[in-house]
Parts: structure tokens; sequence; C-alpha cells
């Protein structure tokens, strides 16, 4: 990988590529207000930017570019085998936005796209309007913040606000929202929803350091769940993906005992544990992105088209930090995967 740190870089959204049928909707307006100084250019379609060839990830993560778009086609899925489906039989995932604001050096985004721009679909109704389809059909779970962090966007797009107002009003749907953010603050003026879940992902604050470029620290993202819990919102803690070290044990023990000295146990709804994993695929793109990333070389064993930690190491971090966060919960309040859902 080329070194950039000598390099000056535009700050991120210097520049903002808009579908022609995206350009007069309200949303669109409302952006390109907060960025009034950004080079704004015309194209036909998001892909034309997005999907063209030879880009560089890496490189465009230290400037990223926004394309605003109208999405017209089905936006709602079914959630894919390395996400968590927490018991939930009708277990969807949706992305108003792809790309994320942070740049984590795990994240599968960087194996998934060909670009590390974001592309923010301003017609969030069409994908209200497929979310109630599927409610004539039977309950939906549905996670909103998995190809994004859209709390850490939310000073931007607002996509939060909307997503649990619609959803105070639809009781058959729950949606979770994950975040790496400390933007608790821009919803907590809203009343608590039972079927609305706050999610923030945990990493020792060594790991975060190292490998989540951008995000709050952990103990800011701590304070924020520790104010929605305290609130009354659903709650969710996610330890999610551990990731092996030197004295992994060290690092893991003192975050879930500074977890729960900062959050009360009695306040969360539930804690999920995971490993690392990533498709065949898109480890391998991700590897090509990053080649000088030891945490990616990591010699994974690929189980049936998941790449993971060996069972043994993967068993070992998995109920060891089971077993220290059951100092804080019951067994049917923690989650872990374990490859299968």
């Amino acid at each position: 990988m080329n070194n950039f740190e000598s390099v000056s870089f535009k700050p991120a959204f210097s520049h903002i590529y808009i579908e022609e049928k995206a350009l007069h909707h309200q949303v669109t307006e409302q952006i390109l207000q907060k960025f009034p100084r950004a080079q704004q250019t015309i194209i036909s379609h998001y892909k034309d930017v997005f999907c063209r060839s030879r880009q560089q990830f890496g490189l465009q993560k230290k400037s990223p570019k926004l394309i605003l778009a109208k999405r017209e086609n089905a936006c709602i899925y079914e959630g894919a085998r390395p996400c968590q489906s927490f018991g939930y039989t009708h277990f969807y995932y949706t992305s108003s936005v792809m790309n994320c604001l942070y740049d984590c050096e795990y994240c599968y985004l960087q194996g998934m796209y060909p670009s590390a721009n974001l592309v923010v679909f301003v017609n969030l109704e069409e994908t209200f309007r497929q979310v109630e389809e599927l409610l004539q059909k039977h309950p939906l779970y549905l996670c909103i913040s998995y190809d994004t962090d859209l709390l850490g966007l939310e000073s931007m797009l607002g996509y939060v606000r909307q997503w649990i107002t619609f959803a105070k009003t639809h009781e058959n749907l729950t949606i979770e929202i994950r975040t790496k953010s400390a933007n608790y603050s821009k919803i907590a003026d809203l009343t608590p929803s039972d079927n609305v879940i706050l999610a923030w992902t945990l990493s020792p604050q060594e790991i975060a350091m190292r490998y989540e470029h951008g995000t709050a620290t952990t103990a800011a993202r701590l304070k924020g769940a520790a104010l929605a819990a305290a609130n009354g919102w659903n709650v969710r803690l996610c330890f999610d993906p551990v990731l092996w070290q030197k004295n992994w044990q060290i690092s893991y023990e003192q975050l879930v005992t500074e977890t729960f000295e900062t959050v009360s146990p009695n306040d969360i709804l539930d804690c999920s544990i995971g490993q690392f994993r990533a498709a065949k695929d898109a480890l391998k793109r991700m590897r090509k992105n990053r080649p000088n990333s030891a945490l990616l070389q990591y010699p994974y064993q690929l189980q049936d088209g998941v790449y993971q930690y060996e069972q043994a190491r993967a068993v070992e971090m998995t109920e060891q930090i089971k077993r220290w966060v059951g100092n804080y919960l019951p067994p049917k309040k923690i989650f872990l995967w374990q490859g299968e859902d």
C-alpha cells in the first residue's frame, strides 16, 4: 500500500455527485445546504462514479466524496450468515447509505464495495414503503445500520430520527440501530420506543485506537449507551468483533468491567459476542486493499465460505468473554455468534 501520510487531502465531501433524478429531492437540498463550498457534479447514475474501475479504497478513505442518489429497486435484504439474528425468524437488513464515515481496518465494506465514497439514497420513503409491504406478510426484525453508521451521520442526514418515528407507528416492526459513535445526544430528546434497539459496538480502547479509525472512544460510546439505557431505551452491547492479540484476556476483561461499571446491567436489553469473520471473496479483496494489515493477513480458517479464527481459539475467546459478561447478565441475555444463525 502506498504511504499517503505526507499527502495533503481535501476535507470529506469536498465534492458531491448528484443523480439527475435526485437533484430536487428535499433531502438532497438539505444536504447541499450543509456543504455550501462543495463542488457539485450532476451525474446520470450513482454507479457511474461509485462502480468505476481501478479505484483505490484506502486513498479514497482519506478524502471521501458524497454521492446522492434515488433507489428504485429492492432495498430490504434477508440477513446474511455473518450477521446475528438474535433469535428472530424474519431477520432483514436495509442500507439507506452505502459505506461508512469511519475506517475500521477489519470492516467488510472494503471487501464488498469498489469505492470508499458514500452513497446516500435520498428517497427514504421508498424504503419505508417496502417495509410496510413486508409487514403485511409477517413481523420484521430490521437492522438499519449494518452497511454504515447512521447515528454517526445523524447531523448530516437525520435518518435515525425518521426511522424511530416510523417504527413507533408500526408495532410489528423492530429495528436495530448499531453505532460506534458518541451521537446519542442527537436523538436524546425522543421518547424511547419498545420496538427500537440502540446497539453500541464496543472494543478495548487499544484496539479501537489501532483498528477503528475515526470512531468515538470506548469511553464515549459507553457514556452514550449509559445515558440511553437510563432514559429507558432498549440498549444492546456488542463485543463484536472480538479480535485476538497478545494479552487479549487482560484487555477484554478490563473492557467488560469498564462496561458494566458505566452501564447498569439492570438497564441492558442484551449483549452479543462475536469473533472476527469475513466471507471468502470479501477477505480476499480486504487483504488486497490493506496488504500491510497484520489483522487481515492472519491465517484465518475457511469454514463454509466464511473465514474466522481456528475453532479452538474462537471458542476460548468467546466462552471466556461470555463468562465475564455472565457475572453481570443472565445467560438468556447473552448471544454468541458461532457460525450459524
